[in-house]
Parts: C-alpha cells; structure tokens; sequence
C-alpha cells in the first residue's frame, strides 16, 4: 500500500469545534426565527428558518465527512477518504443552488400575492438572527480558506447571514412605510448572491473530483522553473491535481544529462523543494530518463 502524507496543515480538531459551535448558533436562531413567524405572521422569517434548518442539515454532513476523512488508507483507497470532504463540499454547493431556486420561486409568489407583515417583531427577530450568523461566519473564516469543505459550511453561514439582511432592511421598510411588496424584491437580491457563492464552490469541487490541474498553477511556468535545474533537459509528461483541499500532486518524467545519473537524488530534492515552496505541492512521483535509457525504456532510478 503507497503512503501519503497526511493533511497536518490541517487542524481536525479546530475545524470540529468549530461546526459544533456554529450549529448551535444556526439552531437556536432557527428556533427564535419559528417562534418569531409564528408571533409575528412574516413568511419572510419563516422562509429564512427553513433556510437554516437544511442550513444545519449540509454543516452536520460537513462535519461527518471532516470526521469520515480522517480514517487511514487502505489497500482498496490507497489515498484514503481525503475525497469525502470534496464530495461534502460539492451536495453542500448543489444545495446552496437550490435554495436559491426555492427564494426566487417564494420571491415570484409573493410579489404576485403580498403578505401583511408584522414588521417591528420581524426586525427584532433578524437582527438577532444576523448577530449570530455574523459570529459563525467569523469562527469558520479562518477555516474556509484552507479547506473546500469548511468552505461549504462557511458558505451555509454566508447565506443564512444575507438572508437575514434582506430580512432586516425589509423589516425596516415594511415598519415605517407599509410596503410589503419590498420583501419579495429583497429576496431576489438575496437568492442571487447566494448562488453565485454556491456555483463557485460546485465549479472548484468539480475541478478536483476530474483532477483537473488546480487554478492558481500554470503547467508552462512549472516545466520552465524544472528545466532551469541545472542538469535537466526536459520536464515532460507532467500531471498536477489535488487529492483534497491543501493536498496536492504531481507525476512527471524528468530527462536529465547522462553525466548527471549519479546526482538523481540530488536533482530529485531539488524539484521537490522547488515545487513546495513555489507552487504548494506536496507530492511528487518522478521518472528519471537519459539519453542512454533504450526508446520506450526508463532508467532504473525512480522517486517518490
């Protein structure tokens, strides 16, 4: 069985304690939120409970899968689960996407059909929604930028966070003017900005389960900073994805002088150091070739 580094870039048990907090923040303000539409009649601040409460479903499963992703490698997953955490990320990204769908849909039926609101009761009841929501985002900040599937959640909160603007600002609207109507032109606002978040978490995750070559890497500028060792003359048949957020890999073949086969292992540190401190990645398999090696045959050095 190969080994893998582990993801030690990683903190499990910060990431763990932070879903825990954060969904018990987004539970008890769902449950102020229900308590609130019901006193209040707003379907706006029921619409966002609902919101939260598929919103606490995807942040259970993002921590399931940072739990899940945990579990050693096997002769069948050489790799591990690393993969759980993206496919985490890509249902949370594709739910996102539908929440969206189901506030465009709210938002056309209530245009066609305003509700009386309650609005002082409703702006109370938001504005406490939006305090907490403010909070998890800033505990799942940090986390976000550094893992795919913390950014899901983080994204959940982001939207739980806009939803309860909207709400305020119509609250606020609805309190002194009497025009119910805003609520619904509010939602559209608020469903567009949450799918453009949810479309860019489903593209990236997509990108990874194809193990397509990561955003931030052009292949040219590797193989030209490779060829610049001294003693290669060509970098070639270059592949570079990600395992999972912070992961990442790299196969290639490495054709270098037929003087320099005894400075393999010295060539190899090289390129290893090189593309982990340039480019992130961690991983590396290289297949030494010379001039000497017979057409279709590699040398007998190999690296990992």
């Amino acid at each position: 069985m190969s080994e893998h580094p582990h993801k030690t870039s990683i903190p499990f048990q910060k990431n763990k304690s932070a879903l825990l907090i954060v969904i018990c923040l987004t539970l008890s303000v769902m449950t102020a939120e229900i308590i609130g539409s019901l006193l209040s009649g707003s379907l706006a601040l029921l619409s966002d409970a609902a919101h939260m409460f598929t919103d606490t479903g995807a942040l259970l499963l993002a921590l399931f899968a940072l739990w899940f992703s945990r579990r050693p490698a096997t002769s069948e997953k050489t790799y591990g689960y690393y993969r759980i955490e993206i496919l985490s990320a890509l249902f949370n990204g594709a739910f996102l996407v539908f929440i969206s769908g189901y506030i465009f849909l709210e938002a056309y039926k209530r245009i066609l059909n305003p509700q009386p609101i309650e609005g002082p009761l409703m702006l109370v009841v938001a504005c406490i929604g939006l305090l907490a929501n403010l909070s998890g985002a800033y505990i799942l900040s940090r986390s976000s930028r550094e893992n795919l599937n913390m950014r899901g959640a983080f994204w959940h909160v982001i939207s739980d966070a806009i939803s309860s603007v909207g709400v305020i600002a119509g609250g606020v609207i609805i309190t002194f003017t009497g025009l119910s109507i805003v609520d619904p032109i509010i939602g559209f606002v608020i469903a567009i900005l949450i799918l453009r978040g949810a479309l860019s978490l489903v593209f990236e995750s997509v990108d990874i389960l194809l193990e397509s070559t990561p955003r931030d890497i052009k292949l040219k500028e590797v193989i030209k900073d490779i060829k610049d060792i001294e003693g290669i003359k060509d970098f070639h048949d270059l592949h570079i994805w990600t395992i999972t957020s912070g992961l990442r890999a790299l196969s290639a073949h490495v054709l270098i002088d037929d003087a320099m086969l005894s400075k393999c292992e010295e060539i190899s540190r090289q390129i290893k150091r090189l593309l982990k401190e340039k480019f992130s990645i961690d991983h590396a398999t290289l297949e030494f070739e010379c001039d000497k090696c017979p057409p279709g045959h590699m040398c007998s050095i190999k690296e990992k």
